[in-house]
């Protein structure tokens, strides 16, 4: 699965309409983030960092929630967007997650062993464990 890195609200207009995980780089606004629900409708979660989660209002979370879209709190430790506006989420996340459960891990096992393997936000695993591939 692909994130899609977006660092300006320029962008929002710009995304695919099929993007299903949106990163934003800078701090969102409620017209931001509902432009963003606007533009891709099959949106699954919205990551971004904890910093700017204080500042989301409640009215856009209970709009989220309405959409069934799930805020992810975290970062994206070196990606280059100059490179590419993608990050890839590795096969090999998906590959631990299904090693770990046919060896009988619970999902909070698998979480903080991920955490320490991966060096990825516990938001982020948790949204892989329920949703899979």
């Amino acid at each position: 699965m692909r994130i899609r890195v977006v660092s300006s609200k320029d962008e929002i207009n710009t995304l695919e309409y099929n993007e299903q995980i949106v990163h934003f780089t800078f701090r969102p606004s409620n017209e931001d983030i509902l432009s963003l629900v606007t533009q891709c409708p099959d949106v699954k979660a919205i990551h971004i960092s904890q910093s700017h989660k204080k500042t989301i209002s409640k009215s856009t979370e209970m709009l989220l929630e309405m959409q069934d879209i799930i805020l992810i709190v975290g970062n994206i430790w070196g990606h280059r967007k100059d490179i590419n506006q993608y990050v890839d989420v590795s096969k090999g996340m998906y590959h631990r997650i299904n090693h770990y459960r046919a060896n009988g891990f619970s999902d909070v096992e698998i979480e903080a062993r991920l955490i320490e393997e991966m060096y990825v936000s516990a938001d982020i695993i948790q949204f892989f464990l329920k949703n899979g591939e």
